[in-house]
């Protein structure tokens, strides 16, 4: 077997690497080129060293900086609440009462619809609110900040529920019974025996919730697009319209993109490192 592996080994990394290679690692290493070129196109790309950076960073216009510590805010916040609501109708719903699947179901249906779509609607029905008090979600910026909240929170918090709903179904019956012997409360064996065992998913919960949170582009444009005078824009939607809609500034919103990804997966790296620390390992 380990010589059939050798001799055909091949055949199978090749294509992969080819697909890898192809549709990653020379884009990124173009796109991470183009960052420090002023450019229309990239076969006219001309070297300007840390220009674009500067210009990205001094951006008053579009106010990179503003979006950079506003989606930070977003995401950090979103994660928070995302998890805890996913958590908490999970451990509702292992509970076995009669329609547990019906709600698993319901919970779970609003990770399907679009982001433009759900945007939208949300917008519709956030304006009525708000209209009551005679403002719109675009009158502040934080009214689209914690309409944004509301948003992802009633969209991805089924799909979190589902991972945690796996990972409290593979705790073992053995430790929960043990904790009640022990006479445990129901909050002690939270914490001290499903939520050590739970990590796993955590870990999986808390890397989608903060990087989704970091990349979130459809809902903000369906939304707010970026208003009032783009200080409700994401990083993702901020980088679209300094390269697509900006005459000249192709090379900055290149630069964007290129802080943009250092910063995503270095907070994803940090998160997976802190949570899958305290994996209790079986």
């Amino acid at each position: 077997m380990e010589k059939t592996i050798r001799k055909y080994w091949p055949i199978f990394v090749v294509p992969t690497m080819a697909a890898f290679s192809i549709g990653f690692l020379i884009p990124f290493i173009t796109g991470l080129y183009l960052s420090f070129c002023d450019f229309t196109t990239v076969s006219n790309a001309t070297f300007t060293g840390l220009t674009n950076y500067i210009r990205a960073f001094s951006d008053t216009s579009s106010n990179f900086v503003h979006s950079l510590w506003y989606t930070a805010l977003f995401s950090g916040l979103s994660t928070v609440l995302i998890n805890f609501f996913g958590l908490l109708v999970a451990l509702l719903l292992v509970r076995g009462f009669r329609g547990t699947n019906l709600f698993r179901t319901v919970f779970f249906m609003p990770n399907l619809i679009g982001g433009i779509v759900l945007g939208w609607l949300w917008q519709v029905i956030l304006n009525g609110v708000l209209a009551n008090y005679g403002v719109t979600i675009v009158t502040s910026e934080w009214y689209g900040f914690w309409g944004l909240i509301v948003v992802m929170c009633w969209q991805q918090a089924g799909y979190m529920m589902i991972i945690y709903i796996s990972g409290l179904q593979a705790i073992p019956g053995e430790l929960t019974e043990a904790a009640a012997i022990d006479g445990a409360s129901a909050w002690q064996t939270l914490t001290r025996v499903k939520l050590p065992m739970l990590m796993p998913s955590i870990t999986i919960c808390t890397f989608l919730t903060i990087t989704n949170g970091f990349k979130l582009f459809d809902q903000n444009l369906a939304l707010t697009n970026g208003m009032p005078s783009n200080r409700s824009q994401m990083l993702a939607l901020n980088i679209f319209d300094t390269f697509y809609g900006r005459t000249g500034w192709a090379g900055a919103g290149q630069a964007k993109a290129v802080v943009f990804c250092l910063l995503v997966v270095g907070i994803a790296m940090i998160q997976l490192r802190l949570t899958h620390s305290r994996e209790v390992q079986q």
